[in-house]
C-alpha cells in the first residue's frame, strides 16, 4: 500500500498550487492562503472528505468549510445530525466544536478555479490515507463529490469501478469503513437545487444511523 504521512503544514511539493498561494497571498495578504488542516477529533468516528478550501472560505480562515457557502449547509447539517454544538462554522474562533467527527479535504491547498489536477489530487493522497488510519472502527467516511469519493478510495488501494459515486451511494469497504457519499454542497449545487438542504440531512441521518448501530 502507499505510504501514509500526517499533515505538512508545509508542504510545497505541488509546485502549481505553492505558486499560486503565493500571488494569493500577495493579493490577500490577510488570507492564511497556506495548507488547510484537517478539523474536529482525530479520533472521531464521522471523517467527512471534501474537495479542497475555498478562495474566501478555509484558504482566508485556514479551517475547512469555514466562512464560505458551502460551509453553511455542511455545519447546519451536521448539528442537526448532533455532530458539532452549532449550526455555523463562520471563524476559527466561534467556539465551533464537532463530536465524534472530523473534516478534511481530497487536496489540502487552493486550486486554482477550484479544480485540482489528478497528480495534484495523487500528492496529497498520503495525507488523506493518514487520516483514514487513524479513524476508530467502526467508522463512516462521508465524500462529498465524485473527486472525495475517488481520492477515499485512492487512500484505501480499492478500484473504482467497484464503487462507483452517486449521491446516497453507501459501500462497507473491505477492510475499512463504511463509504457514503454525496453531492458537494457547494453554492452552485445549492442554488440549482441539485442538492437541497433535505437531500443533505438524509445522507448525515443515514451517517448517524451507521455510527449508533454500527452497520449502515
Amino acid at each position: 500500500m502507499p505510504d501514509s504521512r500526517p499533515f505538512d503544514a508545509q508542504c510545497r511539493r505541488c509546485q502549481r498550487l505553492a505558486t499560486f498561494l503565493e500571488e494569493v497571498r500577495h493579493q490577500h495578504p490577510d488570507y492564511v492562503a497556506a495548507p488547510v488542516p484537517s478539523f474536529g477529533d482525530p479520533k472521531a468516528r464521522l471523517l467527512v472528505v471534501g474537495l479542497a478550501p475555498g478562495m474566501h472560505g478555509a484558504n482566508r480562515t485556514g479551517r475547512p468549510f469555514t466562512g464560505d457557502h458551502a460551509g453553511l449547509l455542511l455545519y447546519a447539517a451536521l448539528h442537526a445530525a448532533g455532530f458539532s454544538n452549532q449550526p455555523e462554522g463562520l471563524s476559527p474562533d466561534d467556539g465551533l466544536v464537532l463530536t465524534d467527527c472530523r473534516i478534511t479535504n481530497a487536496v489540502r491547498c487552493l486550486p486554482p478555479a477550484n479544480k485540482p489536477l489528478p497528480l495534484e489530487i495523487r500528492a496529497c493522497n498520503d495525507y488523506l490515507r493518514h487520516e483514514l488510519q487513524a479513524s476508530p472502527a467502526p467508522s463512516v467516511v462521508l465524500a462529498l463529490g465524485q473527486v472525495a469519493h475517488q481520492a477515499v478510495l485512492m487512500a484505501l488501494d480499492l478500484p473504482r469501478k467497484t464503487y462507483p459515486f452517486g449521491h446516497g451511494a453507501g459501500y462497507r469497504l473491505p477492510g475499512g469503513p463504511w463509504l457514503l457519499s454525496s453531492y458537494h454542497c457547494s453554492r452552485y449545487n445549492t442554488q440549482t437545487r441539485r442538492l437541497t438542504p433535505e437531500m443533505f440531512a438524509a445522507v448525515l441521518a443515514r451517517a448517524r444511523a451507521c455510527l449508533d448501530a454500527g452497520v449502515p
